[in-house]
C-alpha cells in the first residue's frame, strides 16, 4: 500500500489466526495449489475493513491471497468450495473495490467519473438480480479495462459471488470517488 495518509501507516491491528479454520480451508481447496504462509500477515485489504467492524480485534482471522494469475471462473469455482463454511458459521469477507484505477484517481474530484459509474452501476444490476455470469464476464463491459485494470481489487467480489448461495443482498456504501474508485459494498445473508 502507498500514497495514503501518515495515519494509515500507524495503525496497529494483531488479530490471531484459526488453525482449524486454516486446516478446512486447507483441505476444502486441496486441489487448487493453495499453500500457507504464516510470514505475511493480513493485508490492508483486510485490516482496513476489519478495524472498523472488530475494533478490538477480538476474532481470529484466516486471509486467503488473491491470486491473479488464474481466471474469473476458477475463482468463483473457489469460492463456491469456501460456501459450507458460512453454514458453520465463518464470514467470508472480500474486500476490494468495483471499480480501482490508480492512474486516473484524481485527489480533487469527489464524485465518479462517467465510465465510474456506468461499470458500478452494471456490476450492481448484475450481482442484485444474481447473473453472476456477467459479473464473471465483467471484461465484456466497455467500461472494464478503465475500472479493473488489475485483476486484484476485483477478485474478491467474485470469491464471493461464489461463496453466496440464493441468499438476500443488499448494497450498501453506494459510493464513487475520487473520479475512479467505487467502493460499493454488498451484504449476503
Amino acid at each position: 500500500m502507498y500514497g495514503f495518509p501518515k495515519e494509515l501507516y500507524e495503525v496497529k491491528y494483531h488479530v490471531n489466526g484459526d488453525h482449524v479454520l486454516t486446516d478446512k480451508i486447507l483441505n476444502l481447496l486441496k486441489n487448487d495449489d493453495i499453500k500457507l504462509n504464516q510470514q505475511w500477515g493480513i493485508d490492508h485489504g483486510t485490516w482496513t475493513v476489519l478495524v472498523h467492524m472488530f475494533p478490538e480485534a477480538d476474532i481470529p482471522v484466516v486471509q486467503l491471497s488473491v491470486n491473479a494469475s488464474i481466471g474469473e471462473r476458477e475463482v468463483f469455482k473457489i469460492g463456491k468450495k469456501l460456501k459450507d463454511l458460512r453454514d458453520e458459521g465463518y464470514l467470508i469477507l472480500g474486500s476490494g473495490n468495483i471499480v480501482h484505477n490508480l492512474r486516473y484517481v484524481d485527489w480533487e474530484k469527489k464524485d465518479a467519473s462517467l465510465e465510474n459509474r456506468e461499470f458500478d452501476k452494471f456490476i450492481v444490476e448484475n450481482v442484485l438480480s444474481k447473473n453472476f455470469e456477467n459479473v464473471i464476464n465483467y471484461d465484456k463491459n466497455p467500461y472494464s479495462s478503465y475500472a479493473v485494470p488489475s485483476k486484484d481489487h476485483f477478485y474478491p467480489l467474485i470469491y464471493v459471488l461464489g461463496a453466496s448461495d440464493n441468499d438476500k443482498v443488499e448494497v450498501f456504501n453506494q459510493v464513487g470517488s475520487l473520479a475512479s474508485i467505487s467502493m460499493t459494498s454488498f451484504i449476503f445473508k
